[in-house]
C-alpha cells in the first residue's frame, strides 16, 4: 500500500495481511511541483527501488488511492519520465489497483507527517509549555548503575569511605589525585572511589553485569563501563572473575576459542589387521543384498583372521548386547567413542569420504548402481599410495604392489623363498610402522595448532554442551534463544587422558555418562544448584522431540533439473515454539497421519 501527499510519500510492504516493514520520505525541491500523477507514480518506484530484495522475482501488488495509476501500461501518451518509470517497472511482476483513501490510513499517515514541524514551531510557546513543567537541578555526580537506589548506595560509600584510613589519608596529601567533593564523597579523577568493601563491591559488579540495563556484558566492555564512573584497586581482575563465574554467562555464551583437548592418535598395530576401525555408511541408495555380520565374517574373519580390537562410533548396532556378545566370543575388545565425538573414530569418517567420492565418479562416468562399481573403488583405494603408510595397503599387506594394467610391461616374476620372504616381510611391517608413527606425528602437530589443553579434577563441576543436532528432532540448542549448556554437574571419573563420566540426574539416566573434554566447560560459580532447566522429553541424544503443529506456507524450490516442494512447519519444542522449512516428502514420510489430517484441512 502507498500514498503521495503534497508533503511526502508514504508506503507499507505487507504479505497476507502481516506488516513487514514501512517506509516515507520527504518531497525534495523540484519534485513538490510534479503533477499529482506523478507523484503517486514516483511512490511506486521508491517503493520497488527500496523492497527491491523482496520483490524482485515475485508476484506484486500495488495498492493506491489514485485510480487512474492502475491504466499507466495502457496510457497512451506518457512524459519522458514516465516512460522511464514504466520501463523501470517491466523488471517486476507487478499489478496496480486501486485502494480508496479512507481505507489507506497507515500508508496515508507517513505520507502526511510533518518531518520538520519542530523546527517550526514559535520559540515563545515552547517556552511556555516548559515553564508549566516541574523541573528541578539534578546531582552531578557520575552514578552509573540505574537499577540501584543510587542515593542509598552513594550514601553507603560514603559511610565506607569514612571508615577507610588509607583513603582518608590520601585525600590529605598535597598533589593527590584524591579529592573530597561538595557532599563528602572521595572522588579520583572524576570517579567515585570505592573502599575495601565486599558486599559493595559485588553489589557494584552485580548490577553492572545484570542488571536491564547491561544484560552480561564481558569482561572487557563491563570493565570499560565501570571505570567511567568508579575506581578501586584490582577492579579489572575482579570484573574478569565475576564475568567467569556466572552461570548465565557461562550457558548462554559461545566458547570463541579453540577447542579443547589435544589430538590422541590411535595406537599403532603390531602386525596386519591387528586393530581395525569400522563405521557405516548411511544414505547410499537402496542395494540388492545386506548382511551386515555375515560380511564381517566373510570380508573380516575369513580372509585376515579375528581382529585383536575394534574402533567404531556408538551406532545402536555396535553398542548392541549381540554385537558385544559377538565380539566377546571371539576375543575382540570393542572400543566406542565418547559421546558426540565422532573424531574418535576419524580413521574411518575420512576413509568413508574418500570412498563415496569414488563412487561417485564411476556413478558419473560409467552409470549403473553404486554396488556394481563397489569392487572396483576397493580395488582402486588399496592399489594407491597412502602417504601415512610409505605405500599401498596392498604392498603393505602382500609385500609387493598388485598389478595392473598401467603396469604391463613387467613380465617378469620375482621369487622369494624360505626365510627371505619372511624377512623382508617382516622388514615391510617395521617400515609401514614406522611411517605410520611418523604420519601420526605430523597430524598431531597440525591438529594440535587448533586445538589447547584443557584438563579437570574429579569433584570439579562442569557444564555439558547441548548437541547442534537438525531435523523434525528439533535440538534444544537448535532454538537461537536457548542455553548452548546444560548444568553443571560433577565430574566423578577421568576415562582415558581426554574423557569424563559425570554424575547426572535420573531425568538424563539412559545418557552415556562418559564425555569428550571438548564437550564440557569447567563451572567457577560457587554454588552448587542446577541452573539449567532439563526438558523431561530430553532424548539420549540432547534433542527433544518436536511436535509438527501446522502448515504455515508451501513453495517449490527451483533447481536445473527438478522441483522440490518446501513447507513452512511451526513446530512444538516443549513449550517453545519454531518455524522452519523442511521438505514435503520427508514430512510426508515421518508425520503421515499429521500430513493427511493437514491436507483435508
Amino acid at each position: 500500500m502507498l500514498v503521495a501527499s503534497g508533503i511526502g510519500l508514504g508506503c507499507v510492504l505487507m504479505q497476507e495481511g502481516r506488516v513487514i516493514a514501512y517506509a516515507s520520505r520527504q518531497w525534495q525541491g523540484s519534485e513538490r511541483n510534479r503533477p499529482t500523477h506523478d507523484l503517486e507514480l514516483g511512490a511506486v518506484i521508491f517503493a520497488l527501488k527500496i523492497w527491491r530484495s523482496y520483490l524482485l522475482g515475485e508476484t506484486v501488488q500495488v495498492f493506491t488511492d489514485h485510480k487512474s495509476l492502475q491504466h499507466i501500461f495502457t496510457q497512451p501518451m506518457m512524459n519522458a519520465r514516465q516512460t522511464r518509470w514504466v520501463e523501470f517497472l517491466a523488471d517486476y511482476q507487478v499489478s496496480i489497483n486501486y485502494h480508496p483513501g479512507k481505507a489507506n490510513l497507515v500508508a496515508d499517515a507517513l505520507s502526511r507527517r510533518r518531518y520538520d514541524s519542530a523546527v517550526e514551531r514559535d520559540v515563545e510557546s515552547l517556552v511556555g509549555e516548559i515553564s508549566t513543567l516541574r523541573l528541578c537541578a539534578i546531582s552531578q555526580e557520575p552514578l552509573g548503575l540505574e537499577a540501584v537506589d543510587q542515593a542509598d548506595l552513594l550514601s553507603r560509600i560514603r559511610v565506607a569511605q569514612q571508615s577507610d584510613q588509607s583513603l582518608l589519608d590520601a585525600t590529605r596529601v598535597t598533589g593527590s589525585e584524591y579529592e573530597v567533593s561538595a557532599n563528602g564523597t572521595i572522588l579520583v579523577r572524576g570517579r567515585v572511589c570505592v573502599p575495601k568493601d565486599v558486599e559493595l563491591r559485588h553489589q557494584i559488579l552485580g548490577e553492572a553485569h545484570a542488571s536491564k540495563f547491561s544484560i552480561h556484558p564481558g569482561a572487557t566492555k563491563m570493565y570499560h563501563d565501570l571505570k567511567r564512573y568508579y575506581h578501586w584497586v584490582g577492579m579489572k581482575r575482579d570484573v574478569a572473575d565475576w564475568v567467569a563465574k556466572c552461570n548465565t554467562c557461562a550457558l548462554v555464551k559461545a566458547e570463541h576459542q579453540v577447542p579443547g583437548g589435544l589430538l590422541q592418535s590411535l595406537p599403532i598395530p603390531e602386525w596386519k589387521w591387528d586393530r581395525i576401525t569400522m563405521d557405516f555408511v548411511v544414505g547410499l541408495p537402496v542395494s540388492r543384498t545386506f548382511d551386515a555380520i555375515g560380511k564381517f565374517v566373510r570380508e573380516i574373519v575369513r580372509l585376515h583372521g579375528v581382529p585383536a580390537s575394534i574402533v567404531s562410533d556408538r551406532d545402536p548396532r555396535f553398542t548392541s548386547e549381540f554385537w558385544r556378545a559377538f565380539q566377546a566370543e571371539m576375543g575382540t575388545k570393542v572400543h566406542l567413542s565418547t559421546a558426540y565425538h565422532p573424531q574418535t573414530d576419524g580413521q574411518s569418517e575420512r576413509t568413508i569420504q574418500t570412498l563415496e567420492d569414488l563412487l561417485r565418479m564411476c556413478v558419473l562416468d560409467w552409470g549403473g548402481h553404486w554396488a556394481d562399481h563397489l569392487s572396483l573403488v576397493e580395488f582402486a583405494y588399496n592399489n594407491s599410495f597412502q602417504a601415512s603408510i610409505g605405500m599401498a595397503p596392498f604392498e603393505a599387506l602382500y609385500g609387493r604392489p598388485c598389478r595392473t594394467p598401467l603396469c604391463w610391461t613387467q613380465v617378469g616374476e620375482r621369487s622369494m623363498y624360505g626365510a627371505t620372504y619372511v624377512q623382508e616381510t617382516t622388514e615391510k611391517v617395521r617400515v609401514v610402522r614406522l611411517n605410520m608413527k611418523e604420519a601420526q606425528d605430523r597430524q598431531k602437530s597440525y591438529a594440535d595448532r587448533r586445538r589447547r589443553e584443557l584438563e579437570f579434577q574429579v569433584g570439579d563441576r562442569v557444564y555439558l554442551k547441548m548437541a547442534m543436532l537438525r531435523g523434525p528432532n528439533r535440538s534444544i540448542a537448535e532454538n537461537k534463544l536457548s542455553p548452548r549448556f546444560m548444568g553443571p554437574f560433577p565430574v566423578v571419573e577421568r576415562v582415558g587422558p581426554l574423557a569424563y563420566r559425570l554424575e547426572l540426574p535420573e531425568i538424563m539416566k539412559a545418557f552415556h555418562k562418559v564425555f569428550h573434554v571438548s564437550m564440557l566447560r569447567k563451572c567457577l560459580h560457587p554454588t552448587e544448584e542446577l541452573v539449567a532447566r532439563i526438558p523431561e522429553d530430553l532424548q539420549p541424544d540432547l534433542t527433544v522431540p518436536a511436535v509438527p503443529v501446522r502448515i504455515l506456507e508451501r513453495r517449490e524450490k527451483v533447481l536445473r533439473n527438478k522441483r522440490i516442494p518446501l513447507l513452512r512447519i511451526l513446530w512444538d519444542c516443549s513449550g517453545s515454539t519454531e518455524e522452519t522449512w523442511e521438505p514435503e516428502a520427508k514430512m510426508k514420510l515421518k508425520f503421515r497421519k499429521w500430513f493427511d489430517k493437514q491436507v483435508e484441512e
